[in-house]
Protein backbone atom coordinates (compact mmCIF):
# COMPACT_ATOMS: atom_id res chain seq x y z
CA UNK A 1 0.00 0.00 0.00
CA UNK A 2 2.89 2.17 1.04
CA UNK A 3 4.29 2.04 -2.46
CA UNK A 4 2.00 1.56 -4.58
CA UNK A 5 -0.17 5.17 -3.07
CA UNK A 6 3.43 6.29 -3.15
CA UNK A 7 5.13 5.85 -6.18
CA UNK A 8 8.04 7.91 -6.16
CA UNK A 9 9.52 6.32 -3.25
CA UNK A 10 9.22 3.12 -4.78
CA UNK A 11 10.90 4.72 -7.68
CA UNK A 12 13.48 6.15 -5.50
CA UNK A 13 13.70 2.52 -3.53
CA UNK A 14 14.56 0.37 -6.88
CA UNK A 15 16.94 2.87 -8.17
CA UNK A 16 18.75 1.83 -4.43
CA UNK A 17 18.17 -1.76 -4.95
CA UNK A 18 19.33 -1.83 -8.76
CA UNK A 19 22.21 0.60 -8.41
CA UNK A 20 21.19 2.51 -11.11
CA UNK A 21 21.03 6.43 -10.84
CA UNK A 22 17.36 7.69 -9.78
CA UNK A 23 17.63 10.01 -12.76
CA UNK A 24 18.39 7.35 -15.12
CA UNK A 25 15.04 6.50 -14.63
CA UNK A 26 12.65 7.47 -17.79
CA UNK A 27 9.82 5.43 -17.60
CA UNK A 28 8.58 3.63 -14.44
CA UNK A 29 4.73 1.50 -14.20
CA UNK A 30 3.38 -0.77 -11.47
CA UNK A 31 1.53 -3.45 -13.19
CA UNK A 32 -0.36 -4.90 -10.35
CA UNK A 33 -0.97 -2.14 -7.96
CA UNK A 34 -4.30 -3.52 -6.64
CA UNK A 35 -4.32 -7.09 -4.35
CA UNK A 36 -7.24 -8.68 -4.75
CA UNK A 37 -8.69 -9.49 -0.80
CA UNK A 38 -9.49 -12.88 -1.73
CA UNK A 39 -5.72 -13.81 -2.50
CA UNK A 40 -3.99 -12.32 0.56
CA UNK A 41 -4.49 -16.06 2.29
CA UNK A 42 -3.20 -17.60 -0.92
CA UNK A 43 0.07 -19.27 -0.43
CA UNK A 44 1.01 -19.37 -3.95
CA UNK A 45 0.50 -15.61 -4.03
CA UNK A 46 2.70 -13.20 -2.72
CA UNK A 47 2.23 -9.66 -2.35
CA UNK A 48 5.15 -8.73 -4.78
CA UNK A 49 5.00 -5.37 -6.65
CA UNK A 50 5.69 -6.30 -10.37
CA UNK A 51 7.35 -3.06 -12.32
CA UNK A 52 8.51 -2.01 -15.24
CA UNK A 53 11.41 -0.06 -15.40
CA UNK A 54 13.09 1.62 -18.61
CA UNK A 55 11.38 -1.39 -20.80
CA UNK A 56 12.37 -4.45 -18.23
CA UNK A 57 10.47 -6.50 -15.82
CA UNK A 58 11.24 -5.87 -12.43
CA UNK A 59 9.62 -8.07 -9.34
CA UNK A 60 10.19 -7.01 -5.79
CA UNK A 61 9.73 -9.65 -3.52
CA UNK A 62 9.20 -8.99 0.26
CA UNK A 63 9.42 -12.25 2.37
CA UNK A 64 9.74 -12.26 6.21
CA UNK A 65 10.23 -16.18 7.06
CA UNK A 66 11.91 -19.26 5.25
CA UNK A 67 9.33 -21.47 4.09
CA UNK A 68 11.93 -22.94 2.55
CA UNK A 69 12.92 -23.79 -1.29
CA UNK A 70 13.37 -19.76 -2.07
CA UNK A 71 15.99 -19.94 -4.40
CA UNK A 72 14.06 -22.42 -6.61
CA UNK A 73 10.85 -20.23 -6.05
CA UNK A 74 12.43 -17.13 -7.43
CA UNK A 75 13.57 -18.72 -9.78
CA UNK A 76 9.70 -19.96 -10.96
CA UNK A 77 8.83 -16.07 -10.02
CA UNK A 78 11.29 -15.28 -12.74
CA UNK A 79 10.05 -17.88 -15.53
CA UNK A 80 6.14 -16.65 -14.77
CA UNK A 81 7.34 -13.39 -15.50
CA UNK A 82 9.70 -13.67 -18.65
CA UNK A 83 7.61 -16.28 -20.26
CA UNK A 84 3.98 -13.88 -20.20
CA UNK A 85 5.96 -11.24 -21.44
CA UNK A 86 6.36 -13.02 -25.49
CA UNK A 87 3.26 -11.62 -26.93
CA UNK A 88 1.95 -13.74 -29.99
CA UNK A 89 3.92 -13.78 -33.27
CA UNK A 90 7.15 -11.85 -31.52
CA UNK A 91 10.73 -12.89 -31.55
CA UNK A 92 12.27 -14.35 -28.98
CA UNK A 93 14.57 -11.42 -28.84
CA UNK A 94 11.86 -9.33 -27.95
CA UNK A 95 11.81 -10.87 -24.35
CA UNK A 96 12.78 -8.17 -21.71
CA UNK A 97 15.55 -8.58 -19.12
CA UNK A 98 13.56 -9.31 -16.11
CA UNK A 99 15.29 -9.01 -12.72
CA UNK A 100 13.81 -10.65 -9.48
CA UNK A 101 14.82 -8.32 -5.93
CA UNK A 102 14.36 -10.18 -3.13
CA UNK A 103 14.38 -8.37 0.53
CA UNK A 104 14.51 -11.27 2.67
CA UNK A 105 14.23 -11.63 6.76
CA UNK A 106 16.35 -14.78 6.78
CA UNK A 107 19.93 -15.75 6.13
CA UNK A 108 20.17 -17.67 2.80
CA UNK A 109 23.64 -17.46 1.63
CA UNK A 110 26.57 -18.72 3.10
CA UNK A 111 28.64 -15.26 2.90
CA UNK A 112 29.01 -12.06 5.08
CA UNK A 113 27.67 -9.65 2.31
CA UNK A 114 23.97 -8.91 3.05
CA UNK A 115 23.42 -8.07 -0.93
CA UNK A 116 24.24 -10.77 -3.70
CA UNK A 117 23.46 -10.80 -7.30
CA UNK A 118 23.29 -13.84 -9.32
CA UNK A 119 23.17 -13.81 -13.34
CA UNK A 120 23.73 -17.39 -15.94
CA UNK A 121 27.26 -17.40 -16.15
CA UNK A 122 29.41 -20.10 -18.23
CA UNK A 123 31.23 -22.82 -15.06
CA UNK A 124 34.70 -22.16 -16.02
CA UNK A 125 34.78 -19.26 -17.99
CA UNK A 126 32.41 -17.40 -16.42
CA UNK A 127 31.28 -16.04 -19.94
CA UNK A 128 27.85 -14.09 -19.73
CA UNK A 129 25.27 -16.39 -21.33
CA UNK A 130 22.33 -13.61 -20.88
CA UNK A 131 22.05 -10.55 -19.10
CA UNK A 132 17.77 -10.49 -19.28
CA UNK A 133 18.02 -13.16 -16.34
CA UNK A 134 19.34 -11.56 -12.60
CA UNK A 135 18.39 -11.75 -8.79
CA UNK A 136 19.05 -9.81 -6.41
CA UNK A 137 19.11 -11.03 -2.90
CA UNK A 138 18.94 -8.78 0.17
CA UNK A 139 19.45 -10.60 3.71
CA UNK A 140 18.22 -8.14 6.39
CA UNK A 141 19.62 -10.24 9.32
CA UNK A 142 23.44 -9.49 7.65
CA UNK A 143 22.96 -5.83 7.94
CA UNK A 144 25.44 -3.70 9.59
CA UNK A 145 24.14 -2.32 12.76
CA UNK A 146 24.78 1.81 12.24
CA UNK A 147 24.01 2.88 8.65
CA UNK A 148 25.10 6.60 7.70
CA UNK A 149 23.56 9.22 5.85
CA UNK A 150 25.26 8.85 2.89
CA UNK A 151 24.41 4.96 2.38
CA UNK A 152 20.98 5.26 1.06
CA UNK A 153 20.78 1.33 0.03
CA UNK A 154 21.40 0.25 3.95
CA UNK A 155 18.88 3.17 5.19
CA UNK A 156 15.94 1.72 2.54
CA UNK A 157 17.08 -1.74 3.93
CA UNK A 158 17.01 -0.75 7.45
CA UNK A 159 13.26 0.81 7.08
CA UNK A 160 12.23 -2.86 6.14
CA UNK A 161 14.55 -4.31 9.13
CA UNK A 162 12.90 -1.83 11.77
CA UNK A 163 10.97 -3.60 14.36
CA UNK A 164 9.31 -0.47 16.68
CA UNK A 165 8.43 2.27 15.88
CA UNK A 166 11.62 3.52 18.04
CA UNK A 167 13.94 2.45 15.48
CA UNK A 168 12.03 4.63 12.82
CA UNK A 169 12.64 7.40 14.58
CA UNK A 170 15.73 6.72 15.17
CA UNK A 171 16.36 6.65 10.87
CA UNK A 172 13.94 9.65 10.76
CA UNK A 173 16.05 11.59 13.45
CA UNK A 174 19.26 11.42 10.76
CA UNK A 175 17.32 14.06 8.91
CA UNK A 176 17.22 12.47 5.38
CA UNK A 177 14.19 13.78 3.67
CA UNK A 178 13.35 11.12 1.47
CA UNK A 179 13.59 8.52 4.59
CA UNK A 180 11.44 11.19 6.38
CA UNK A 181 8.87 11.31 3.49
CA UNK A 182 9.05 7.31 3.69
CA UNK A 183 7.83 7.08 7.39
CA UNK A 184 5.66 10.45 7.56
CA UNK A 185 3.56 7.79 4.73
CA UNK A 186 3.55 4.64 6.27
CA UNK A 187 2.49 6.28 9.74
CA UNK A 188 -0.83 7.98 7.37
CA UNK A 189 -0.97 4.39 5.40
CA UNK A 190 -1.31 2.35 8.48
CA UNK A 191 -3.97 4.71 10.08
CA UNK A 192 -6.14 4.57 7.22
CA UNK A 193 -9.40 2.75 7.58
CA UNK A 194 -7.89 0.65 4.19
CA UNK A 195 -5.29 -0.51 5.73
CA UNK A 196 -7.11 -1.65 9.02
CA UNK A 197 -9.66 -3.85 6.79
CA UNK A 198 -6.53 -5.34 4.86
CA UNK A 199 -5.41 -6.68 8.50
CA UNK A 200 -8.25 -7.85 9.48
CA UNK A 201 -8.69 -9.31 5.73
CA UNK A 202 -4.90 -10.93 6.56
CA UNK A 203 -6.07 -12.10 9.66
CA UNK A 204 -8.86 -13.77 9.27
CA UNK A 205 -7.01 -15.56 6.02
CA UNK A 206 -4.10 -16.69 8.29
CA UNK A 207 -6.76 -18.27 10.65
CA UNK A 208 -9.14 -20.15 7.65
CA UNK A 209 -5.54 -21.13 6.27
CA UNK A 210 -4.68 -22.71 9.73
CA UNK A 211 -7.69 -24.60 10.20
CA UNK A 212 -7.76 -25.96 7.17
CA UNK A 213 -4.39 -27.13 7.73
CA UNK A 214 -5.74 -29.05 11.01
CA UNK A 215 -8.59 -30.40 9.20
CA UNK A 216 -6.36 -31.71 6.83
CA UNK A 217 -4.07 -33.09 9.06
CA UNK A 218 -6.86 -34.25 11.67
CA UNK A 219 -8.41 -36.14 8.06
CA UNK A 220 -5.16 -37.56 7.26
CA UNK A 221 -4.59 -39.57 10.74
CA UNK A 222 -8.18 -40.47 9.93
CA UNK A 223 -7.69 -42.09 6.80
CA UNK A 224 -4.24 -43.53 8.07
CA UNK A 225 -6.10 -45.11 11.04
CA UNK A 226 -9.25 -46.63 8.81
CA UNK A 227 -6.25 -48.15 6.72
CA UNK A 228 -4.53 -50.16 9.68
CA UNK A 229 -8.42 -51.26 10.63
CA UNK A 230 -8.20 -52.48 6.57
CA UNK A 231 -4.84 -54.18 7.25
CA UNK A 232 -5.51 -55.77 10.30
CA UNK A 233 -9.52 -57.09 8.50
CA UNK A 234 -7.33 -58.65 5.61
CA UNK A 235 -5.35 -60.50 7.74
CA UNK A 236 -7.93 -61.59 10.18
CA UNK A 237 -9.70 -62.33 6.74
CA UNK A 238 -6.84 -64.86 5.78
CA UNK A 239 -6.97 -66.38 8.96
CA UNK A 240 -10.68 -67.62 7.93
CA UNK A 241 -11.90 -65.56 10.84
CA UNK A 242 -15.76 -65.14 11.54
CA UNK A 243 -17.13 -61.64 10.19
CA UNK A 244 -18.38 -60.99 13.80
CA UNK A 245 -15.42 -61.57 15.07
CA UNK A 246 -13.50 -59.11 12.61
CA UNK A 247 -16.42 -56.33 12.52
CA UNK A 248 -15.87 -56.82 16.36
CA UNK A 249 -11.74 -56.19 16.91
CA UNK A 250 -11.90 -53.43 13.97
CA UNK A 251 -14.97 -51.31 14.54
CA UNK A 252 -15.39 -51.70 10.38
CA UNK A 253 -18.91 -52.52 9.27
CA UNK A 254 -19.90 -56.06 8.18
CA UNK A 255 -20.36 -54.25 4.46
CA UNK A 256 -16.87 -53.25 4.44
CA UNK A 257 -15.12 -56.05 5.88
CA UNK A 258 -17.45 -58.78 2.92
CA UNK A 259 -16.12 -56.29 0.40
CA UNK A 260 -12.62 -56.27 1.69
CA UNK A 261 -13.07 -60.24 1.51
CA UNK A 262 -14.60 -60.13 -2.32
CA UNK A 263 -11.59 -57.76 -3.49
CA UNK A 264 -8.91 -60.39 -2.38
Amino acid sequence: MLFVKYPELLKELVAELLGIPLESIETFTIKNPEMPPENLGDKFCRLDINMTVNGQQVDLEVQVSNEGDYPERVMYYWAREFSSALLTGQGYSALPRTIVISIIDFPLFECEEYHSFFQPLEATRHTLLSDKMGFHFFELPKLPDDANQEDMLLLWLSLFKADTEEELERIKGMEVPVMSQAINAYYTITASSEFREKERLREKARYDEAQALYNARREAKREARREEKFEIARKLIKRNRPVSEIAEDTGLMYEEIEQLRIRM
